[in-house]
């Protein structure tokens, strides 16, 4: 094995260092510390408000934090190394990197004058510039695997608020990106495989194995949380 292939296995898929997020005096990220494996799922756990779908939206750059340092994979968030200096990235170069992230949003923003096919289209067409002939095949591949071949012509508006959810994802997916964000998940995941983080006015309070976390939470607050949703 090549050291450059050890240092690729290294890296995280998402690290954060004392990330700070503010909207006018009110401070909604308070130095987030997290570290996110490459082929790790994680779910972010906490009461609304505790800064969860911020945190998801300045590493999709939606959001521009305040303070700390966020990166996806060795690509430093927000910034680009040219020469020996950090400079701040151009709205393009924003774009750029953003097309390799996948963003399911709570309300999914599906284009609703647009058929399943043709959301799972546009995104690949017009910021990959690929071919409709390239795209379609991976296109009714992934509305295959979430149940939805037959709804490919139908618009956002026939779908229920499920399978809206599910095209959603498909078209993610369709962008093939390195990383995906899901804001307010209601899919059930095999908590084997998952890692909770749980959040409380914008920190991080507890993390662990699900299992760990759901079924023996340390914090108090954590106690306090699952109590009231159980």
């Amino acid at each position: 094995m090549t050291s450059q292939t050890l240092h690729a296995q290294a890296v995280p898929m998402v690290r954060a260092e004392g990330l700070v997020k503010n909207f006018g005096h009110l401070e909604v990220l308070k130095g987030i510390d997290v570290e996110v494996q490459k082929g790790e799922i994680v779910c972010l756990i906490g009461a609304s408000g505790s800064g969860k779908s911020t945190f998801l939206r300045c590493i999709n750059q939606l959001e521009k934090a305040n303070g700390g340092r966020l990166w996806v994979e060795d690509q430093r968030v927000g910034y680009k190394l040219k020469g020996n200096k950090l400079h701040e990235q151009t709205d393009a170069e924003v774009c750029r990197d953003r097309a390799h992230i996948g963003m399911v949003f709570q309300h999914f923003n599906l284009f609703p004058r647009l058929t399943v096919m043709e959301n799972l289209l546009e995104a690949p067409r017009r910021v990959l510039k690929q071919r409709d002939a390239d795209i379609k095949e991976r296109a009714l591949g992934l509305l295959r695997q979430v149940g939805l071949e037959d709804k490919a012509s139908s618009y956002p508006r026939q779908l229920s608020g499920g399978q809206q959810q599910r095209v959603a994802i498909a078209r993610a997916l369709c962008m093939e990106p390195k990383l995906m964000l899901f804001d307010e998940p209601t899919s059930a995941l095999d908590p084997e495989l998952v890692g909770d983080v749980f959040m409380h006015q914008g920190r991080i309070i507890e993390d662990g194995p699900a299992r760990e976390v759901l079924g023996n939470p340390r914090h108090e607050r954590t106690q306090a949380f699952l109590a009231s949703v159980r």
